[in-house]
């Protein structure tokens, strides 16, 4: 076997090929499209590396000269710097059901971060956001992944297990069918907050695209920013994240609580893309686009995918969820154009909203897990902290 770095035209390609030969025979697995990874390890695309990040790629090549595995490794002062210990990462990670090539990656990109000064690795995460390729899938290898979601065979767990690796926390994946009543609950939270005569809930239809930017970002730092792993989002990235939303956007399903002028809260919801994605094997080139746009058009995506729920902190505890989901379920009925709903992952540190997120009636469908290893074994583990 030869452990090779990814660092030209060639092995870049390798990289990609990798999952090819995983996923051969599995119907379900759909490819994370090339031009989505290429950006994360693009020096010019993605931002954390002007930040300080820095990222290395390896793939395994088998003794038959076919492409066996893959793993990327990186460090970002924006996610260790909150840590206790210096915490790099691991993710992207791909193999047979070989222990030896896994074997190989793991040690490769381990040594490479304690080079860096790390003392402890996540994994498998993403060098960005953690909305995306984020966590260990360990429950439901049968339902259709979402978008930008890990997808991986049940046997990789084993893999991190014998490296020693141990959950930081678990990720849940909530559905619900759309025609499904809105509990009694919802409207009665709902005529309370009716009764104060300062809130109204709007779309994304009623906003300018820097309107949309705005709101979202101050909802975003006031429900979340200061959290450790959240930080304070600026306008600009927020205006980055609605403009990347754009294409995909269906604003009927982006909605925001407003008390008077100032936004306090926000449900953001965009189509299943992969129902589309599928379409298009990975590559959004020019044929890919077209693909995209021909899908779109005649309506392939009927799932939608509940991005964010957020509520200020300071509204906490007066009812503010249940109108806004009692409104917008209503709204998203009448439509009539989405048959189911999954809310993106929420942490087992998140208890509220867990909660909020079964009150809704849903049902917890796939099971990811985050883990970390300390490299000195004499460092008491511990599970990331409750949110407050």
């Amino acid at each position: 076997m030869r452990l090779i770095e990814v660092n030209d035209v060639k092995t870049r390609a390798a990289f990609h090929a990798v999952p090819r030969r995983i996923y051969s025979d599995n119907p379900v697995w759909i490819p994370h499209l090339k031009q989505d990874i290429d950006k994360i390890f693009d020096p010019g695309q993605n931002r954390l590396f002007k930040k300080g990040g820095v990222a290395k790629r390896w793939i395994v090549q088998d003794e038959d000269g076919q492409w066996a595995g893959r793993i990327a490794a990186f460090v970002s002062p924006k996610y260790s710097g909150g840590m206790k210990q210096p915490t790099g990462g691991i993710g992207f990670f791909e193999s047979t059901d070989d222990d030896a090539v896994a074997q190989l990656l793991f040690e490769a990109a381990e040594a490479w971060l304690q080079e860096q000064g790390m003392e402890a690795v996540d994994g498998p995460i993403n060098f960005g956001e953690k909305d995306q390729y984020w966590g260990l899938l360990v429950k439901d290898f049968t339902s259709l992944p979402s978008y930008a979601l890990n997808y991986n065979p049940e046997y990789y767990r084993r893999f991190f297990d014998a490296h020693g690796y141990q959950v930081y926390y678990e990720q849940y994946i909530f559905s619900r069918e759309v025609d499904l009543g809105i509990q009694e609950v919802f409207e009665r939270k709902r005529a309370q907050v009716e009764s104060r005569g300062t809130m109204k809930v709007i779309t994304a239809k009623d906003l300018t695209e820097d309107q949309l930017a705005a709101h979202f970002c101050t909802v975003y730092n006031n429900a979340w920013g200061g959290h450790h792993g959240f930080a304070k989002m600026p306008l600009k990235q927020a205006k980055r994240t609605v403009k990347a939303l754009k294409p995909v956007m269906d604003p009927d399903i982006i909605f925001f609580v407003m008390d008077g002028d100032d936004p306090i809260a926000f449900y953001v919801n965009i189509p299943e893309l992969n129902q589309i994605f599928r379409h298009v094997d990975g590559n959004l080139n020019a044929i890919g686009k077209l693909k995209f746009l021909y899908h779109k058009w005649r309506g392939a995506s009927d799932i939608m995918v509940g991005l964010v729920f957020g509520i200020d902190r300071n509204y906490h505890g007066q009812g503010i969820d249940g109108y806004l989901i009692d409104i917008a379920g209503k709204l998203i009925q009448e439509k009539g154009r989405y048959k189911s709903t999954t809310l993106t992952w929420i942490g087992d540190f998140n208890p509220k909203m867990i909660r909020i997120a079964e009150n809704l009636g849903t049902e917890r469908t796939r099971t990811y897990v985050t883990l970390r290893k300390f490299f000195d074994p004499e460092v008491e583990f511990q599970r990331m902290p409750i949110a407050k």
